[in-house]
C-alpha cells in the first residue's frame, strides 16, 4: 500500500517508516498537521496512519479535513489517548481504526493488512471524472474545460466525490454538511449553496444552467450524469 504516516515524534516516525517499509509498503512520513491534510488529499495514498497529538492542527481535525477532501481514504489513528471517549471521538470523526500506544509491531501490521483487505474488496473511488466536457481531476484538485483550468478546493472536491458516489439519488444539504463539512447543526444550509455556486463557476459550461451539479428543488443536489 501507499501509506502516509503523520507522527511528530521523530524516533517513532522513523520506526514506523522502517516497519512498514520492511513489510513491503511505500511510506511517506510527515510531522505537521496542515501539511498532512494537503499531502493526504493531493497524493495517491491508500492509507493514512495518523497521530492524534500533533502541533498546529490535532489529529481529529486532520482526519475531518481528510474526510472532506477524500471521503474514501482509510485513516488509522495511532495515539497514547486510550480512554473510551477518545476512541469514540476518533471513530466518529472518520477514523477506520484506532491503535493505542504502546503497540506491538505485529498488531499494527495486522491492522494495516486488514484495512488493505477491506479496501481491495471495495470499488475504488475514481480520481478523474469526465462529464459534460469537463475533466475533474480530484486527486490533483484541478478542473479543466478545453484549454482552461481552475483549481478546486478540498471541500469542492469532497462535494463532487460525495455526489458522484451517491449519483443514483438526491443528496440533501444537511447530508453534505455532515459528510463533507463534518458538521451537524453548526452551519447553515446556505453555506452549501454558496460553496456550490462558486464550484459551478469553475466547472459548468453555463453556471446558470448547471449540468454537473444539478439542483433538485426542495430536496438538495444530484450528480447530473444520467
Amino acid at each position: 500500500m501507499r501509506i502516509l504516516v503523520v507522527e511528530d515524534e521523530a524516533a517513532l516516525r522513523q520506526g514506523l517508516v522502517a516497519l512498514l517499509g520492511g513489510a513491503g509498503h511505500a511510506v511517506t512520513a510527515l510531522a505537521d498537521g496542515p501539511e498532512a491534510v494537503s499531502e493526504g488529499i493531493a497524493g495517491a495514498y491508500e492509507l493514512v496512519i495518523l497521530d492524534l497529538m500533533l502541533p498546529s492542527l490535532d489529529g481529529l481535525e486532520v482526519c475531518r479535513r481528510l474526510r472532506e477532501g477524500r471521503p474514501g481514504l482509510p485513516v488509522l489513528m495511532l495515539t497514547a489517548r486510550a480512554s473510551e471517549d477518545d476512541v469514540v471521538r476518533g471513530l466518529l470523526c472518520g477514523a477506520d481504526d484506532y491503535v493505542t500506544k504502546p503497540f506491538g509491531a505485529r498488531e499494527l501490521l495486522a491492522r494495516v493488512d486488514a484495512i488493505e483487505r477491506r479496501s481491495r474488496t471495495l470499488p475504488g473511488e475514481p480520481e478523474r471524472l469526465e462529464i459534460d466536457g469537463c475533466i475533474l481531476d480530484l486527486g490533483r484538485l484541478i478542473a479543466t474545460r478545453g484549454e482552461s483550468s481552475e483549481p478546486l478546493t478540498p471541500r469542492e472536491a469532497g462535494i463532487l466525490r460525495w455526489l458522484y458516489r451517491h449519483r443514483s439519488r438526491v443528496v440533501s444539504r444537511a447530508e453534505l454538511l455532515e459528510h463533507v463539512w463534518s458538521a451537524a447543526g453548526d452551519l447553515e444550509t446556505r453555506t452549501v449553496d454558496m460553496t456550490i455556486a462558486k464550484l459551478r463557476r469553475k466547472i459548468e459550461r453555463e453556471p446558470a444552467s448547471p449540468r454537473i451539479v444539478v439542483t433538485v428543488t426542495g430536496a438538495g443536489y444530484a450528480w447530473g450524469d444520467p
